[in-house]
């Protein structure tokens, strides 16, 4: 899209993300409602209402507190984006914030939005190609990729990659890293239902409670 006379680059991704956003989300609707149209099948409303009212809510809930969460670590455009492709704790939130890290650069500066933002549309673009990829090799590489040899490591992917962003972050501020860690540990050995599916919900509530550390922290002259 064209950016206006006088228009500053925020206000730009602004006006650009939400136009797209809402592209987006009439392309979703689109889908089931093209499939009732073509088949002439329509859903049973009460079921549809019940499963709604028993699994909104906690989207709602989540989504509101993800925005609070990452639109501060990853500017506007890379929000905009990353609410848009969808996988952001386990990709594009790391990704970012490797790609900040090493230019040096804030994401509340307009130098961070762009960095941000463009790592985000880069690891978009090289994940739908790895997925079709993946589309197209799935069966010739099946009995590569579920050999036992090969399943430790796959298992092992996701913390290795927290693992070396972690190593980055802590060592900045391990005073303030103290809190965080212990409260995750002990939530996910002691709480059952957590586990590697709970992540988009408990990182927020990580933010949210090393936030209030911090504060209490830095009033006590600690950081």
């Amino acid at each position: 899209m064209k950016q206006k006379k006088n228009m500053t680059y925020l206000e730009s991704v602004h006006r650009d993300g939400r136009v797209w956003g809402l592209i987006l989300f009439g392309l979703i609707l689109s889908f089931p409602i093209l499939l009732s149209l073509i088949f002439g099948e329509l859903p049973e409303w009460g079921a549809l209402a019940r499963g709604a009212i028993a699994v909104l809510p906690m989207y709602w809930a989540v989504g509101i507190v993800e925005i609070f969460t990452y639109v501060p670590m990853l500017g506007a455009g890379g929000a905009y984006l990353s609410f848009v492709t969808g996988n952001i704790a386990n990709l594009k939130l790391p990704c970012a914030l490797d790609a900040m890290e090493r230019a040096g650069v804030k994401a509340n500066s307009e130098e961070g939005e762009i960095i941000s933002t463009i790592s985000i549309a880069v690891s978009s673009i090289a994940t739908t190609i790895i997925i079709i990829l993946g589309v197209i090799l799935i069966v010739p590489l099946t009995p590569i990729l579920n050999s036992p040899v090969l399943k430790p490591a796959f298992d092992q992917i996701l913390p290795a990659l927290f693992g070396g962003l972690a190593v980055v972050f802590v060592s900045k501020n391990p005073k303030l890293s103290i809190a965080p860690i212990i409260l995750m540990l002990v939530l996910f050995i002691f709480v059952p239902f957590l586990n590697a599916g709970t992540v988009g919900i408990m990182v927020p509530v990580g933010v949210l409670f090393t936030l209030g550390v911090a504060r209490i922290l830095y009033k006590k002259g600690i950081l």
